[in-house]
């Protein structure tokens, strides 16, 4: 019995030596990165205050693409024009997947359109590119449903007489109840409590994602999950949005009408009551709440915090201001309401607007990819399953792309004559299988929105321009502006 002792021993250290020489020849294969320490990773090598810039600062030593491990999540980055679009678009397949983000997550547990992965995806994406299509994403009927919300807006800002006032909720009430009135068919009163208690939701577990503790969470979010902090409160911020849609639901299903659907949730009903036979549908309840919640709050706070971070940097560049209004009082005027048709004769106005979107930088790191099976990558070998960070804030910032990458400017979009200049480099919205499916209603939120107020009002900081502080207030999942204060002035 003694002998087995020694035995044993070293029958588990040949193992053990046999697991570690697997695990570093597959290793090996992958890009190359830091070496990371047991269950931390990388962590060492990160500021978890501004995870894009420290892997921009390991970008330089270990080239464009490289691997990098966040506790014990092992992820390949890609950064720059080239590595993500021959990744995202020429091997579109492979690198479909949707990787994770743990505080999410936490509540969607892979249901719903934005966090899920396989036919459950699949399925979900087609339907809601449908649908949406149907209630007016593609067609003009949207266009009628952003002015609408926006003569709302306006009557807001005349109600500020002037007087300075914080944009944040302001805007973020008007872009919420466009998507409420495709989602749900109704909008809300601006003075609603329950609506500003669903605001302030969704910014509060959207600014966790971007703190040092959700970054660590991100990392650990195994033992994290169980321990104190502030992760709870974002939790709680999620699950009181869940709710919300789960009500929103139950009233609908009471006065569903088949065969004359309201909104996206009475056609997700539709659906449901078709498939009910079917034991491998992806058409049930989870699935529809986590759908609806997800096209809620992405269309809610990524155009309203675009619409904030450019109006901060119009108060920074009173010149860019300046310009816009010229144009609008040429092509517009101010006796009528903008359109969907002047975007094309506005080159300037056009020209801005996609500036902001590059330099505000709304998802640095992308939102993580995996790669569906194991795949050949710029002569590595990329392990199915394994997580992917597309840097977008990368390919928005790439040299080789745009002439001042790192400073604010509508050049970037005008050619030598003035006119409106496409960049390839240009994807806010990411691309290939998973880009943005509420592209195009954003663009036109973006342009309807940002003219309209313009036509009507012209923008006065407290404080000076020189004074203006346009760098972000926090850089995580996603870029979050500083809060400031400005002044409409009537026109």
């Amino acid at each position: 019995m003694d002998l087995l002792g020694p035995w044993t021993l070293l029958l588990a250290s040949f193992l053990f030596c046999l697991l570690f020489l697997s695990a570093w020849k597959k290793r090996e294969k992958l890009p190359p990165g830091p070496t990371p320490l047991p269950f931390i990773g990388n962590l060492l090598q990160v500021n978890t205050k501004d995870m894009y810039q420290s892997l921009m600062k390991i970008r330089e030593k270990y080239g464009p693409v490289f691997t990098i491990h966040l506790g014990p999540r092992r992820v390949v980055v890609l950064c720059g024009y080239d590595a993500v679009k021959e990744a995202l678009v020429d091997q579109a397949e492979e690198f479909g997947g949707r990787g994770k983000q743990a505080t999410f997550d936490w509540l969607f547990q892979g249901y719903g359109l934005g966090f899920s992965n396989g036919e459950r995806a699949k399925q979900l994406r087609l339907f809601s590119i449908t649908t949406l299509r149907n209630f007016g994403m593609g067609k003009r009927s949207v266009e009628e449903r952003i002015l609408e919300e926006t003569h709302f807006l306006l009557e807001s800002l005349r109600e500020t007489k002037s007087a300075p006032f914080d944009p944040t909720y302001t805007l973020s009430r008007t872009v919420c109840n466009i998507i409420s009135s495709i989602a749900f068919g109704d909008r809300f009163e601006y003075e609603d409590q329950e609506f500003h208690s669903l605001l302030s939701m969704m910014l509060g577990s959207l600014q966790f994602t971007c703190t040092s503790w959700g970054q660590l969470y991100d990392m650990f979010s195994g033992v994290m999950q169980y321990l104190p902090g502030p992760q709870h409160k974002a939790f709680k911020q999620l699950l009181g949005l869940e709710e919300f849609i789960m009500r929103k639901v139950k009233a609908q299903e009471e006065t569903l009408d088949p065969n004359a659907p309201r909104d996206f949730i009475d056609c997700f009903l539709v659906k449901m009551q078709q498939e009910k036979e079917n034991t491998n549908t992806e058409f049930f309840l989870k699935n529809l709440v986590m759908t609806t919640l997800t096209i809620f709050f992405a269309g809610t706070e990524s155009i309203s915090t675009t619409l904030r971070y450019g109006f901060q940097l119009l108060l920074k560049y009173p010149e860019v201001e300046e310009k816009v209004h010229e144009e609008i009082e040429r092509v517009i005027g101010s006796n009528r309401t903008p359109n969907m048709d002047d975007r094309p004769l506005m080159p300037y106005t056009e020209a801005v607007i996609h500036e902001i979107q590059r330099f505000t930088n709304m998802f640095p790191s992308g939102v993580a990819r995996c790669v569906t099976r194991d795949t050949q990558f710029r002569g590595y070998t990329i392990p199915k399953g394994t997580e992917v960070f597309p840097m977008l804030g990368s390919v928005l910032r790439d040299a080789q792309h745009f002439a001042r990458p790192d400073v604010f400017d509508p050049q970037h979009f005008l050619d030598e004559n003035g006119q409106f200049k496409k960049n390839e480099a240009f994807m806010p919205f990411s691309v290939g299988k998973r880009y943005c499916l509420g592209e195009q209603l954003a663009r036109k939120e973006l342009f309807l929105i940002f003219t309209s107020i313009l036509q009507n009002f012209r923008f006065k900081s407290p404080i000076p321009p020189e004074q203006i502080d346009i760098s972000p207030m926090l850089v995580g999942f996603v870029t979050i502006p500083r809060f400031y204060d400005m002044c409409a002035i009537p026109l």
